[in-house]
């Protein structure tokens, strides 16, 4: 039985691939952990001014001696201020989360996939495509289904596997937070010029009720050419019933139009009957 290229390169660097998948998980484990400090219970301490505008706010419960130094270089001593702190709840942060532990080490290994291949093509690239174009072909016959699975997977295009996951990713990260920039700032706008968003309702329902309207008059010429249709028909039926046929009427007999042609006719002349042969006419 033959194996797979996948599986010979496995085999050959156990180490190095036993290194990469325990980095892997100490860098998803610092993500989660990341994310898990900036949730829960937070402090935030609010330094306000007389007037109790915030002038100053630092997560924690107190000022560091860092922090207060800087804080009085600028606004001077901290007693002339109120200081007060505020504690709220932060929701774990779900999709920062996802977004951080997939892309990045997508993103890192794809970065330093493609530094190796461009230090190949550009150093070694007659040996790189001599290698390519001699590869043979490997048989996938008696292999199990996860030496099968792994071969597929080899065959594929990292760079394009990578792109597509990291823009699916990133997608779910932008496409969120988008629309919610966007409804904030179509609320603010509509308040601003809400009177903008009245005339134009104004408009849209004048508009409609024109629209009705004309489809009201239209449905009303309508059923009225069909009325005159349906009686039309119903007389031309109960006239087929009847079996009498339409007889042409002519003109009144009082009327006095004349005619179109003056036609007279004329008497026949008074012609002698042809003479009776006698016996004295000589015959021809």
């Amino acid at each position: 039985m033959k194996s797979s290229p996948v599986t010979k390169l496995l085999q050959e660097h156990k180490a190095l691939f036993t290194i990469v998948v325990v980095g892997l998980f100490l860098l998803e484990l610092e993500i989660f952990a990341l994310a898990v400090m900036h949730s829960g219970k937070q402090s935030l301490l609010q330094v306000l001014d007389n007037q109790g505008n915030v002038i100053h706010e630092t997560s924690g419960n107190n000022l560091s001696d860092f922090n207060r130094a800087n804080f009085e270089k600028v606004f001077g001593s901290l007693d002339k201020y109120t200081v007060q702190l505020k504690k709220h709840d932060v929701p774990f942060p779900f999709r920062a989360w996802f977004v951080a532990a997939v892309c990045i080490p997508i993103g890192a290994m794809m970065l330093f996939a493609f530094v190796v291949k461009a230090y190949l093509v550009i150093f070694h690239g007659e040996k790189v495509a001599a290698s390519d174009s001699s590869e043979p072909v490997n048989e996938t016959g008696g292999e199990s289904k996860l030496e099968s699975t792994l071969d597929r997977i080899g065959r594929m295009n990292i760079f394009n596997i990578g792109f597509l996951v990291f823009i699916g990713v990133i997608s779910y990260w932008i496409i969120p937070n988008m629309f919610t920039y966007l409804g904030h700032i179509g609320f603010d706008f509509f308040v601003q010029y809400e009177w903008f968003f009245f005339v134009l309702l104004g408009i849209a329902v004048c508009v409609c009720l024109w629209i009705i309207y004309l489809r009201y008059l239209l449905a009303k010429r309508s059923i009225q050419s069909h009325t005159e249709l349906q009686k039309h028909r119903i007389s031309l039926e109960y006239n087929a019933g009847t079996d009498q046929m339409l007889q042409l009427e002519g003109p009144p007999p009082d009327t006095d139009d004349p005619a179109i042609i003056d036609y007279k006719p004329e008497e026949a002349e008074d012609i002698d009957p042809e003479p009776e042969k006698t016996e004295d006419t000589p015959s021809s």
